[in-house]
Order: C-alpha cells, then structure tokens, then sequence
C-alpha cells in the first residue's frame, strides 16, 4: 500500500505521460536510421504499433482531476490501483507474433552477471520506465534475456535491438509485466 499513498501526485505525473506517449506526441528515442547493413532485413518499428488501435487506456482518466486529489484519498487510491491492474494486463498486437524488427529502447536491467555482464534485461521505449513507479503498461515492455551476456551496456542505455517479437507474457515483480519477449540476434548502442 506504501506506493499507493502518493497515488494524487503520481497520477499527476502519468497522465500528461499516458495522453503524449501512447498518442504519438512524445517518443523519447529518435526513430532515425542506426541499421548495420547486414541487418538490413529487419524492419524498424515504432513503439505505437505494440499498443493495438482498440486499446484506449486513456479512458481509465475520465472525470479524474488529480489536482482535486490528495495522497491518501480513497479515489486517488482507487484510480491508482485501476491504473496498475489496466497496465499489467495491457493487449499486444497479435500481429507482431514472429517478425524479425528492429527497435531502439532503454535498458532497464533484471540480472547483472560477473563483471558487470548483462543477461537479461527488459527494453523500454522512454527513459527512467521501470524504475519508477508505476512501470510502462506490458504492451510497452520487452523481455529480453541473451544467450550470450552483453558487456559495456549500463542502466537506461539507449541501445538497438534486432530479433524475432513473441507475444510472451513475463513477471519482473516491481520492474513491471512484459506483454513482448524478443530472440535477439543483435544489440549495439544507439548512436543518432
């Protein structure tokens, strides 16, 4: 209940995030050409199209005002927990299943290995997700977990991604729920 507490200042926060980020206003990572040429065959998506068109989280905002809130009042507590339940159980594009893409995104590490090696992590489309409170919505988080550890790759690095998309659901506890997995054939820093 701790994280619910602040629910009136946190919805503050995501609602302007929610309105521009799933609406196509703000996208933190430049959609700009950063392919290798033997990576040409994947094809470079964009983070809207793991939302499918007929969800509308935004609806989940209708006749609140969070400036009338404060931290600890039932409703803000229960528009809090809404939010949460929504993005947890957010839908994926079953059309995705099985491409090969391209997708630049943040690191959010899960498990640092010896050395500072990377095995698992998940991919997130804006800065600072999943370590905040409240994570993404699962259609905007991929599970990644390599076969072969990254070294170099830090907390919140802006990398690319190549591999196959599989609608997997997985459970980071506070990290968040990822409604992707990726098979990763390639990841290099993002460069502009």
């Amino acid at each position: 209940m701790g994280s619910l507490s602040r629910c009136s200042a946190v919805l503050r926060l995501i609602i302007p995030v929610v309105i521009s980020v799933f609406w196509g206003v703000f996208w933190p990572v430049p959609l700009a050409a950063g392919a290798s040429p033997e990576f040409a065959a994947y094809r470079e998506a964009q983070w809207q199209e793991l939302v499918p068109e007929s969800w509308h989280p935004e609806k989940l905002f209708e006749g609140i005002n969070p400036d009338e809130l404060t931290d600890g009042d039932p409703r803000a507590i229960a528009a809090m927990a809404e939010v949460i339940r929504e993005w947890q159980n957010a839908p994926v594009n079953q059309e995705l299943q099985g491409q090969r893409i391209k997708l630049p995104g943040y690191v959010a590490p899960l498990d640092w290995e010896k050395d500072g090696e990377l095995k698992e992590f998940l991919l997130v489309p804006y800065f600072g997700a999943c370590i905040h409170v409240p994570p993404p919505p699962a259609n905007q988080i991929i599970y990644i977990k390599m076969e072969k550890a990254l070294t170099g790759i830090q907390s919140m690095d802006a990398i690319w991604v190549y591999g196959t998309l599989a609608l997997e659901r997985n459970d980071s506890g506070s990290m968040g729920a990822s409604g992707y997995s990726m098979f990763v054939d390639k990841v290099e820093l993002y460069a502009d």
